[in-house]
């Protein structure tokens, strides 16, 4: 199968990280429902790659199961800030080199601390975003703490 070579597939590589390419047909505002029905993948198991900023403007990534959301309050107290917000979309290319819809947190232009939801490792795979929307990576949960040092929380709401 041919996929893209981006700079999360290259991090990857560097990292000796297995991975299995998904390619899927990209829907403006589909989310992880769109990818989830194409792939055949539960949707838990499709991870978001979100990029948010604390109250100082500090970036950072966020990893959530596709069917539940960030709660952004509980988030802001286990880190410790007054409040956090999402990033804009240029503030997301500016941080990650990444455009929306195609954000990974593998290889980002600038490193992020990366927040996790601890559920995650416990599934048997996730697909996370390879770096160009409509194109996913298969791989072991527990490779994320290969890939970078990871923060585990528990903010995930449905």
């Amino acid at each position: 199968m041919s996929y893209p070579i981006t700079t999360a597939i290259r991090f990857l590589r560097e990292k000796n990280i297995s991975f299995e390419p998904m390619l899927y047909a990209y829907e403006e505002h589909g989310g992880t429902k769109r990818s989830s029905e194409e792939l055949n993948v539960p949707e838990k198991q499709i991870i978001k790659t979100i990029v948010m900023k604390t109250d100082e403007g500090e970036p950072f990534i966020i990893l959530m199961h596709g069917d539940r959301e960030v709660s952004m309050k509980q988030l802001a107290r286990t880190m410790g800030v007054k409040q956090i917000t999402m990033c804009s979309e240029a503030e997301v290319t500016k941080f990650t080199g990444y455009v929306v819809g195609g954000t990974s947190p593998f290889g980002t232009k600038r490193r992020l601390d990366v927040y996790v939801e601890s559920s995650i490792f416990a599934l048997p795979y996730i697909c996370i975003n390879g770096g160009k929307r409509g194109f996913l990576v298969k791989m072991h949960p527990m490779d994320l703490k290969r890939a970078f040092e990871v923060v585990e929380v528990e903010v995930g709401i449905d």
